[in-house]
């Protein structure tokens, strides 16, 4: 997979973190089509949403199309197919990578596919596909400790042990078991290709090492894309959650990973809220696409401190108490400091 020039990619973040091949000839590369594919993420309440599309195959898949000749630039191509697809005109819009490796499409050929990462706030979607706005938990149900620790880890955890003993070597068991411990937040140790029962928890979890968890996944043939890529059946106790078309649930790993990451630094947040809107609604939208809880007092502390959004002089009372004050964005932090994010409290992970 080759990196996109976009400016903003995370340090942290490594598109593939599996096994390199074995090495082959070099061979002339057949001519390549170029797909765009739009990862369009929007919050709901404290829902964080993805537009999927669903083909008739019932398979889901991002909105998408190739490059066409009429298309000026690649992002203008992009745009040309979300609105003829699902009607939604994109207003931020990133370049996430280009993704090209070797037999990750249905058809087991290789093709060039630009991700890019929109932001928007949730709009009804129309047009030529079959469109819907789905919660991207249903994609990565382990991504999401909200309500503590995820269920889906403990029958995730016996197939990473059992891949992790069968590696052909004890410096391969290691390494994958290392991998584990660095994707998962593992305690584990010891016996059993590094293994002594400890299980998973919340001790060293990276919030934002959603791909490499996936990619981790995939290796390890607990995801049901790597299922297809090998012809095996799928088996019903395989804890993956919905599979996507072609390599999209990666495309939507690393587009979480990004923005995870992102808000951090750069008010995108600002980007998914509606121009008015309380503190609390802007905390559980943080919450949301983090997928932990934060500490209400300290996080209102640091919004206020950074000085990143004023009141606007109303209030209101839907949130079904006192009536709560309404704020917005303030625009001019963006000429005040060059880095102005939602810097995430010491609180991250636990309750409010």
């Amino acid at each position: 997979m080759t990196p996109s020039p976009g400016p903003d990619a995370p340090h942290s973040q490594e598109p593939d973190c599996r096994e390199p091949d074995s090495p082959e000839p070099d061979s002339p590369e057949p001519g390549l089509a170029i797909g765009l594919s739009a990862v369009i993420v929007a919050v709901t309440g404290d829902d964080p949403k993805v537009l999927a599309i669903r083909h008739a195959n019932g398979r889901e898949g991002l909105p998408s199309g190739p490059l066409e000749r009429g298309h000026r630039t690649l992002e203008m191509g992009l745009r040309s197919w979300v609105e003829r697809q699902t009607l939604q005109e994109l207003g931020y819009v990133e370049q996430l990578y280009t993704f090209g490796d070797r037999d990750r499409g249905e058809d087991g050929a290789r093709a060039l596919s630009l991700a890019y990462l929109a932001l928007v706030r949730e709009a009804r979607p129309a047009g030529d596909a079959d469109a819907a706005w789905q919660s991207w938990y249903r994609y990565f149900p382990w991504e999401d400790w909200r309500d503590g620790r995820p269920a889906v880890l403990d029958r995730l955890e016996p197939g990473l042990r059992a891949w992790a003993a069968a590696a052909v070597n004890p410096r391969m068991a290691e390494t994958r078991v290392e991998r584990m411990r660095l994707c998962f937040g593992s305690a584990a140790s010891g016996q059993e290709a590094g293994w002594q029962g400890a299980g998973w928890n919340e001790a060293g979890w990276n919030e934002e090492r959603v791909l490499e968890r996936y990619e981790l996944l995939y290796e390890a043939g607990l995801v049901a894309e790597a299922l297809r890529e090998r012809g095996a059946a799928r088996t019903a106790g395989t804890p993956s959650g919905i599979e996507m078309r072609e390599d999209h649930r990666r495309m939507l790993a690393l587009a979480i990973a990004r923005l995870r990451g992102k808000i951090k630094y750069r008010p995108v947040v600002f980007e998914l809220m509606p121009p008015s809107f309380t503190l609390l609604q802007l905390q559980r939208t943080v919450e949301a696409l983090s997928g932990g809880r934060l500490h209400k007092q300290n996080f209102r502390r640091l919004v206020e401190q950074q000085r990143l959004v004023e009141e606007t002089g109303e209030t209101t009372s839907e949130t079904g108490g006192r009536p709560a004050r309404l704020v917005r964005f303030r625009r001019e932090v963006l000429l005040e400091r060059p880095a102005p994010g939602v810097r995430l409290p010491g609180g991250h992970g636990r309750r409010a």
